[in-house]
């Protein structure tokens, strides 16, 4: 090793981000010399990173999506790679992103430098040969969830089981009650948390959607249901706000929040959440929940004929059964929704079931995450 180590990372995303972040805050530790650099948020920018390129240019949804920025994308990853093999990290990272990541990792492991790959790709989920393709880009994977490893031992690829950095970072208990006095809310009332995704391309599928589910919950529990709306961005608050006006909802006590994901859910009875980490967030909270999506067709079409498990939100993954319903693509109609959400409602002993099923998940992931990762990576570089 070099005196000063010279550690790149690629993420493509928030959780990556958040992932990224607390990853180089445990090897600064160890490593306080340590240099870090490539393509990562704001996050990971607060620990000092050079990012070369910002984060969101890599950020797309869906294949449709990808097809459209493909050109741009590649030529990012051409630019990174030829800066990469010039400079020559001792350590490459690449945090999720799997589309991305995988082929600019072959190329780093075939010049020679050692790569991580941190997040293992959905292999559980799809059909395919995309193991083949792990085991030829990376020296090591840093698996969150436990499923993942005997899977990678039966490949012989080198794996280790990090565990997931929310559960470290949400509390084994969430007060409801608590939650609301911080935000202002009523103690007694039916609380829904509505989280419709963080981009702009998700709520321009699901906003209105969810504006007349709340409508037809409301009108069932009228007048006392309030909806707890967090939004990641001015952008996707304005976007809810538009489907407020557009769907004539100005009369539903919606009460929007910048950000505090983890408190509308706390604070509320139900949730209704778009499929994706936020489902996690949720599960880790102990929240009865529905679980939906909407995606571009085509893209709909071809996940389902590669996908071989029966569910898709990351709860349901991770216990091994439908512990909460999952409503997709056509089926998410405002009838469907919010019938459903209602029955949640309605029915204390599935809220008592589903409680202990997602405190034995949230032990199971609670590893100490950052530590075992950064634990991990400097056993590559040694």
């Amino acid at each position: 090793m070099t005196a000063v180590v010279r550690i790149a990372l690629v993420a493509g995303e928030a959780s990556g981000d958040l992932l990224g972040a607390h990853l180089i805050a445990a090897l600064k530790s160890r490593l306080p010399d340590a240099v870090f650099y490539g393509i990562g948020g704001p996050r990971m920018q607060g620990q000092g990173m050079d990012c070369w390129w910002p984060m969101g240019k890599l950020s797309v949804m869906g294949y449709w999506d990808a097809l459209k920025h493909y050109r741009e994308i590649a030529g990012i990853r051409r630019k990174l790679k030829k800066r990469l093999l010039e400079q020559r990290p001792d350590i490459f990272i690449g945090i999720d992103a799997p589309d991305f990541n995988l082929d600019l990792e072959a190329g780093l492991k075939s010049a020679g430098i050692p790569t991580i790959h941190y997040v293992s790709p959905s292999i559980w989920a799809w059909r395919g040969k995309r193991i083949r393709k792990i085991a030829r880009a990376v020296c090591r994977v840093l698996a969150l969830f436990p499923m993942e490893p005997p899977l990678y031992h039966q490949a012989g690829i080198p794996v280790s089981y990090v565990g997931h950095p929310l559960a470290d970072s949400i509390p084994l208990e969430t007060s409801r009650q608590a939650v609301r006095e911080k935000l202002a809310l009523p103690r007694a009332l039916p609380i829904f948390a509505l989280l419709p995704g963080s981009r702009q391309g998700e709520l321009g599928a699901m906003a209105d959607t969810f504006v007349q589910t709340a409508r037809l919950i409301r009108e069932r529990y009228q007048p006392d249901a309030v909806f707890v709306v967090p939004l990641a961005t001015r952008e996707t608050r304005l976007q809810f706000e538009a489907a407020i006006h557009r769907c004539q909802a100005a009369d539903i006590p919606f009460r929007l929040l910048f950000g505090h994901a983890q408190d509308a859910v706390g604070a509320a009875d139900v949730a209704l959440v778009a499929s994706g980490t936020a489902t996690l967030e949720a599960a880790l909270i102990k929240r009865p929940m529905v679980i939906t999506y909407k995606i571009a067709k085509f893209s709909y079409w071809l996940m389902k004929r590669m996908a071989y498990l029966p569910y898709v939100g990351l709860p349901n993954v991770l216990c091994g059964r439908f512990v909460v319903p999952e409503i997709l693509q056509d089926e998410a109609t405002p009838d469907n929704l919010a019938e459903a959400l209602n029955k949640l409602y309605e029915d204390e002993e599935a809220a008592t079931a589903i409680e202990a099923a997602f405190t034995d998940l949230h032990l199971q992931l609670r590893q100490n995450t950052a530590e075992k990762a950064a634990q991990a990576v400097i056993e590559c570089l040694n």
